[in-house]
């Protein structure tokens, strides 16, 4: 349904099966028995003889509403991800990712398939979206002048924060490869003489004497090891009241479903070494880069602020 637009081809109202299929590019009778099945999960509904209208739980796959899931169930069904979960027990089996054996690293995969990486940075795009409201509802940004977003991509989460924070002004570090699609971004929100645009490897240093570090959905794409690394690089820049900020989805102890325990079973098959942690992960990692866990802040979508200051 995601992947032929369904959803937006019905969002003006009924259409019967033989149009639906000319406008979805595809064979009547085949898309006829995929309704018949969408109807039954409830996100369409039969609409005369051989028509079917859009409920209101189909209607998030439109790809035109707030809120649409459509790029990211169709991340989901994209070939490689379909083929990393599928193997996941070949990468339980052996401890490495059977994803990275066949495409390579992710971003090598998405560099080389440019339509596949457009879907990918709109799916990112949207799956921020909740976590960075949470971000600027629920953390107090008092006392912070200058926040260095590392890693942060087109910089869609700091333009969220310096939109909350007229008084705050930012640094995007990212790599060269985003840069000028960054620079876009902010100029077209209007922050181009509130933000700078910094290109580097956060291995290696990040810019320094900012009051926060936000690390957004960064640091579980690494093992220990390099997650450790890419802290220090971070606490080497940072002045003795400065503060980092991690967003990520912290899994909890419990047995209790969670967001982050489904993440962390795809984290496991499409990286070597990607993983979500616990709070208490989370804490060890500090403590290795001569940080030591402040605060802890769920955010009300299955992602948590999880701050720390130097020891």
């Amino acid at each position: 349904m995601a992947e032929l637009g369904v959803a937006d081809q019905l969002a003006d109202g009924p259409l019967d099966t033989d149009e639906l299929a000319r406008r979805c590019g595809a064979h009547a009778p085949s898309l006829r028995r995929v309704l018949r099945e969408l109807a039954g999960i409830g996100v369409v509904r039969r609409a005369g003889a051989d028509g079917y209208d859009l409920t209101d739980a189909g209607a998030v796959l439109r790809s035109d509403v707030p809120g649409s899931i459509r790029t990211s169930i169709r991340m989901l069904g994209e070939e490689s991800f379909w083929y990393a979960m599928g193997n996941l027990p070949d990468t339980v089996r052996n401890g490495s990712s059977a994803y990275v054996a066949k495409y390579g690293t992710l971003y090598e995969y998405l560099a080389a398939n440019p339509d596949k990486g457009r879907m990918f940075h709109t799916y990112m795009t949207i799956r921020a979206i909740p976590f960075t409201e949470g971000l600027v509802k629920r953390y107090d940004f008092a006392g912070v002048d200058s926040m260095v977003d590392v890693a942060g991509g087109r910089g869609h989460v700091l333009a969220a924060v310096l939109h909350a924070n007229l008084g705050m002004r930012g640094i995007l570090f990212d790599l060269d490869e985003v840069a000028d699609r960054a620079r876009e971004l902010l100029a077209a929100e209007g922050l181009a003489d509130r933000c700078e645009v910094v290109v580097g490897d956060f291995f290696a240093s990040v810019p320094a004497g900012a009051d926060a570090y936000l690390l957004s959905s960064i640091l579980h794409n690494w093992d220990d090891d390099d997650a450790v690394r890419i802290l220090r690089s971070v606490r080497r820049a940072m002045n003795p009241g400065s503060r980092v900020l991690v967003l990520e989805v912290a899994v909890p102890d419990d047995d209790a479903p969670h967001l982050g325990k489904d993440l962390d079973l795809r984290m496991l098959a499409i990286f070597n070494g990607g993983l979500e942690r616990t709070r208490e992960e989370y804490a060890r990692l500090f403590q290795e880069a001569d940080l030591e866990l402040a605060e802890v802040i769920e955010l009300g979508t299955g992602a948590s602020l999880i701050e720390a200051r130097p020891a």
